[in-house]
């Protein structure tokens, strides 16, 4: 496959300017020092969910901890550090964010112990664990076809709080928000949030959707439940701090994918200062509207 057309698949085609600024077209490759308008280089935030080998993947949420640990080297070797999402947001509005890069972890998986906690703490980085407190030692239930992986347990979360890693929120128990109840709504994202500072004895500050899935309504909650941040994966209109977009990684991200996605990120996603942070980082707001 010729590397124009590899390169352009990795990510949808982003819509075709005429004016200053102009993008060019689809699957054509931008020069190294490429960036959006305005020279602003979007946020880039890494998502992964378990670190572990596993010979079925069926939903790709599982990396090797030898891929993984080329990735983090990948990083290294570019002079990128790998930072959680409330470092990240807290440089970003200070104007200190170049060179960060966000690292996330969905669902709480229990490999991030003993398989990616070792190897963030090597290379000096930080990164956020999403984690589910209604499913405290339990199993992705929610993931019918795919193995059965064990959840990150109480103690085990304390452990990584205590590591210097941020701890958010994934919700209660694993459940999209835009079609849940107004008592689920509260519970998932209020009730989680309480738990977890409860555990932990430390702000929660971020929530992740569960399935990338977000609304209005379900951003609403998550700010009246006094969240900082939220997570998405690729929330299109409604980007900004309450559906921060997100990078997929997996382990099929060899280095030269890694560039690609890189290089093509600023053409899909939007600039820090369309985030409205304000400075400093924003307090959390319980009860806002």
């Amino acid at each position: 496959m010729p590397a124009v057309t590899a390169l352009s698949r990795l990510l949808p085609k982003p819509p075709l300017r005429t004016r200053r600024g102009s993008l060019p077209p689809p699957g054509s490759l931008l020069p190294r020092n490429t960036l959006p308008p305005r020279g602003r280089a979007p946020l880039w935030v890494a998502m992964y969910h378990s670190i572990a080998d596993a010979a079925d993947d069926p939903y790709r949420v599982t990396v090797s901890p030898a891929r993984f640990a080329r990735q983090l080297r990948w990083l290294g070797d570019r002079g990128l550090r790998g930072v959680s999402v409330r470092e990240l947001l807290a440089a970003t509005a200070e104007g200190r964010a170049k060179g960060l890069v966000g690292l996330t972890f969905d669902d709480g998986y229990a490999d991030f112990v003993d398989s990616a906690l070792p190897l963030l703490r090597r290379h000096g980085f930080t990164a956020t664990v999403y984690v589910l407190p209604g499913r405290l030692g339990g199993e992705n239930g929610w993931d019918a076809a795919g193995p059965r992986k064990r959840l990150l347990s109480g103690a085990e979360i304390r452990r990584i709080s205590r590591s210097g890693m941020e701890i958010g929120s994934h919700g209660l128990t694993h459940v999209a928000l835009p079609e849940a109840d107004d008592r689920t709504l509260a519970a998932e994202t209020r009730r989680s949030r309480e738990l977890l500072e409860e555990m932990t004895g430390r702000p929660v500050e971020g929530f992740c959707y569960p399935y990338g899935r977000v609304d209005p309504r379900a951003m609403r909650a998550v700010r009246r439940a006094g969240y900082r941040y939220a997570c998405a994966i690729d929330p299109g209109p409604y980007t900004g701090a309450y559906a921060l977009p997100r990078i997929h990684i997996g382990e099929n991200d060899t280095s030269w994918r890694l560039a690609a996605k890189r290089l093509l990120h600023p053409l899909r996603r939007r600039r820090p200062d369309d985030l409205e942070l304000p400075v400093p980082y924003a307090p959390a707001v319980v009860g806002a509207r």
